[in-house]
């Protein structure tokens, strides 16, 4: 019996000694368990962001210095020239040169954005060390539902600073672009045609204006000194010349056709780069507007030689509109200041300055041969002209 007891104390005893030592190996097993998950749930999401990480060192080493595309695709880029020298500006856009001709399946950020908007998404994919077995599946479904809240609550707050100002400038310009193309039409009935024409140019000047307004803001006091330095900054930008453009044309009882090429190929432009940027992966892009988006940003400098030639063409026009009971002295005073504003603004000075150029290679021998006591007149004018 001394014997059987002994026994069973030896046996308790080893039973006890077992439970302390099992469970608690149990318990570290099981946590070890859940970290080793958790460390391949994070691994796999590495292996998950690796791929871009590498397509941005990628895109991020690329020389484009010795690309011949990289100069083009720089100048039709429409930025605020103090924005043109930020370096994150510039490697945005280098992200997105690298996007279209290199390799499509790179990701851009929005350039509102900037680099934070990985971090909360980040943050918020960090699970916690859970050592139950039984919470292991819980805890890697909460870390990827705070991964996909924290990706669409950062979409979501970045989608007011990324749209609202872009929205508005598309739809403007696709309505300036529509209606001056209906005015264009010679089928369309003459009442319909002039209203549409005045309304392209109307949408023109409300359309540059905003874009002046949210570029540059307002003059910081309305005393003359303030007003000079505003006007001397907004001065040299395109959105201020077709500003002057719209506001002189919206004003006039003239009704010339002619002047619509301009607005047509300047709305044109901003409507294909908006679909190109926020629309290149939907399929009716593809399907339908792909290759003309795609043409209009390739023969963007076809684009300024035409509306440079006809802006100048439309000069010469308002000047024989002199001769007619249409005319309209301060108009045409106002649109050779223009012109003359064009020549010399960086925008768009190379190409008028190209067309000037053939016009004086075409003009001048016959003036010499033909008509000499035009020289000092001319001479006169061509001295006001570059000054």
């Amino acid at each position: 019996m001394r014997k059987n007891r002994k026994k069973k104390q030896i046996d308790v005893g080893f039973e006890k000694l077992t439970e302390r030592r099992i469970y608690p190996r149990k318990y570290t097993q099981c946590g070890v368990e859940t970290e080793s998950a958790e460390e391949e749930g994070g691994k796999m999401g590495e292996e998950r962001e690796d791929p871009q990480r590498l397509k941005r060192i990628a895109a991020d080493s690329y020389d484009y210095d010795n690309d011949s595309r990289w100069p083009d695709y720089w100048s039709n880029v429409l930025i605020p020239p103090h924005m043109a020298s930020r370096n994150d500006v510039v490697s945005h856009f280098k992200r997105k040169f690298y996007q279209r001709y290199v390799d499509s399946d790179l990701v851009v950020e929005p350039m509102s954005l900037g680099g934070s908007s990985s971090q909360p998404a980040r943050s918020s994919t960090t699970p916690s060390v859970t050592p139950p077995t039984n919470n292991q599946p819980r805890a890697r479904s909460s870390a990827s539902t705070d991964r996909t809240s924290g990706t669409t609550s950062a979409t979501a707050g970045a989608a007011p600073l990324r749209w609202d100002r872009q929205t508005i400038m598309f739809s403007v310009n696709a309505w300036v672009f529509v209606v001056g193309f209906l005015a264009a039409i010679p089928l369309v009935p003459k009442h319909l045609s002039h209203r549409a024409y005045r309304l392209s140019f109307m949408g023109t000047t409300c359309s540059s204006l905003y874009s002046l307004y949210s570029q540059y803001g307002k003059p910081r006091a309305w005393n003359m000194q303030a007003l000079q330095v505003y006007f001397q900054s907004i001065i040299a930008s395109s959105e201020f010349i077709y500003f002057i453009f719209g506001l002189t044309f919206v004003t006039s009882h003239l009704c010339l056709k002619f002047a619509l090429i301009p607005i047509l190929c300047w709305s044109l432009e901003h409507v294909a780069k908006f679909l190109r940027r926020n629309f290149s992966r939907s399929t009716l892009y593809r399907k339908y507007l792909e290759e003309a988006c795609v043409w209009v940003e390739s023969n963007n400098s076809t684009l300024h030689i035409l509306t440079s030639h006809a802006e100048i063409g439309l000069g010469f026009l308002l000047i024989i509109s002199l001769f007619s009971w249409q005319r309209n002295i301060i108009q045409t005073f106002m649109y050779w200041q223009l012109l003359k504003l064009m020549y010399h603004v960086p925008v768009t000075a190379p190409y008028h300055q190209s067309v000037w150029a053939q016009i004086g290679r075409t003009v001048n021998p016959v003036i010499q041969r033909h008509l000499p006591f035009l020289r000092t007149p001319l001479t006169a004018i061509q001295r006001w002209w570059l000054r």
